[in-house]
């Protein structure tokens, strides 16, 4: 991305570079045709980033990792899921950055461990399981991690869930301006951008750096962990806290979010998310997940099938390969 391209603030914040170059911008033609062709559905390919399967998360740990080691940390701490994308790829930028990564992950433990989690061990993490799946005894545990680092003389930076405070968003903003430049470069004009959106700071970035790049396409969030009335004042709040960092202050009008594909919740697959897998396979060899970017592919079909959008939209493909193989459902024959 041209450096002038890049908000003044956001330049200026602490930053350890983990990409290598702009993620794809791809037509997808057979997908397109397989579903009618009244919609030219163009693919943001975030899942292709560079370290430990890829994934969006990858551009807010470039600020979050920057922001650790600028104040002198040695340890990153954080939480999340078992099949956590986000888990997953802070334990490959503190292996790259070369720092320890301690993650606190739901419970109870299973066995054979999830792939995300093989990952995390394999790159290098220490994983910690709570008893439950409660959210508060996930965060207690956190507390007595962090407590322990302290107490053995380590410095630990605490990277909240998803890492999508403010800083971290500012990755995102970066990503929205990047895919509105592509999308201008290859002489189209997206009306829609659709995202799966979890703790709020990829919609919340993305929407505006779309502005910032120049484009009026309306950004969705496809709610796969709450439910969207949850959601959207964290979004609100993202983008507020983004606004001294962007310059811009995007109206809350323009949050648009959706539960139609939420199902039963994070991490639960539906029938929906599952078809949305395989059409995208079949026709493009192009893989999601059918429990988080696949429920946002889902979005994109519906939309297109029932006549809600025609012309040409985005789909932002976030990553989260490795659930995959997370036990799910045996695809259709």
């Amino acid at each position: 991305m041209d450096r002038n391209d890049v908000p003044a603030a956001i330049a200026a914040l602490p930053r350890f570079p983990l990409l290598d170059g702009p993620s794809p911008f791809q037509r997808l033609p057979r997908f397109s045709a397989a579903l009618g062709g009244a919609a030219e559905v163009w693919i943001k390919r975030e899942d292709l980033l560079p370290l430990a399967f890829g994934g969006n998360k990858l551009r807010n740990l470039e600020f979050l990792v920057g922001e650790a080691l600028s104040v002198g940390a040695d340890t990153i701490v954080t939480s999340g899921r078992r099949w956590s994308n986000h888990c997953r790829l802070t334990a490959a930028a503190g292996a790259k950055a070369g720092l320890a990564v301690h993650l606190v992950l739901t419970g109870p433990p299973v066995e054979p461990q999830g792939p995300n989690e093989r990952l995390d061990v394999l790159l290098g993490a220490t994983v910690h399981i709570a008893a439950t799946d409660s959210r508060d005894d996930r965060e207690a545990m956190l507390r007595q991690v962090i407590a322990d680092l302290r107490g053995a003389g380590r410095k630990p930076f605490v990277v909240a869930v998803g890492g999508s405070g403010p800083i971290g968003a500012a990755g995102q903003v970066l990503a929205g301006i990047e895919m509105a430049r592509q999308a201008k470069a290859a002489g189209v004009s997206p009306s829609m951008v659709v995202l799966p959106s979890a703790t709020g700071g990829t919609q919340a970035g993305v929407l505006a750096g779309v502005r910032l790049g120049g484009s009026t396409a309306g950004v969705i969030g496809v709610a796969v962990a709450a439910p969207a009335d949850e959601l959207r004042p964290t979004v609100a709040g993202l983008l507020d806290g983004l606004a001294p960092l962007t310059g811009l202050a995007v109206d809350h009008v323009e949050i648009e979010l959706t539960d139609a594909q939420l199902g039963g919740g994070y991490g639960v697959s539906t029938p929906a998310a599952v078809a949305a897998t395989e059409l995208l396979a079949r026709t493009e060899g192009i893989l999601v997940d059918p429990i988080y970017t696949a429920k946002a592919l889902a979005e994109v079909i519906a939309r297109v099938r029932d006549g809600r959008v025609t012309g040409t939209l985005v789909f932002w493909h976030a990553g989260g390969t490795p659930a995959l193989f997370e036990g799910l459902p045996a695809a259709s024959r």
